[in-house]
C-alpha cells in the first residue's frame, strides 16, 4: 500500500490511488485521493477528491488501494 500512495505522490499530475476507507464510525466508503505527504503516527495527507479539500487518512483503514489515472477523475467524484 505504501508502495503505491509513494508512486502517487511522486507522480503527482498523473497518477492518484483509490481506495475502501473505513472511518472512526466504522462507515466505509469509497475515495480517490491525490496523496500529499506522510504524517506521524500511520497517517497520510492528502487531497479528497470527493469532498474536494485536503484531509488525513489512516493507512490501517484504507483498503484495496490502487493506483489510477488522474485524468480519469473530475471534481467532485461520487462517494
Amino acid at each position: 500500500m505504501n508502495a503505491e500512495i509513494n508512486q502517487a505522490m511522486r507522480n503527482q499530475d498523473e497518477l492518484v490511488i483509490e481506495f475502501n476507507y473505513l472511518d472512526s464510525k466504522g462507515h466505509q466508503s469509497r475515495r480517490v485521493v491525490s496523496p500529499i505527504r506522510f504524517l506521524p503516527n500511520g497517517r497520510f495527507l492528502g487531497l479528497c477528491l470527493s469532498r474536494e479539500e485536503p484531509r488525513q487518512f489512516y493507512l490501517n483503514r484504507c483498503q484495496e488501494v490502487k493506483l489510477r489515472r488522474a485524468e480519469d477523475y473530475l471534481m467532485p467524484v461520487p462517494m
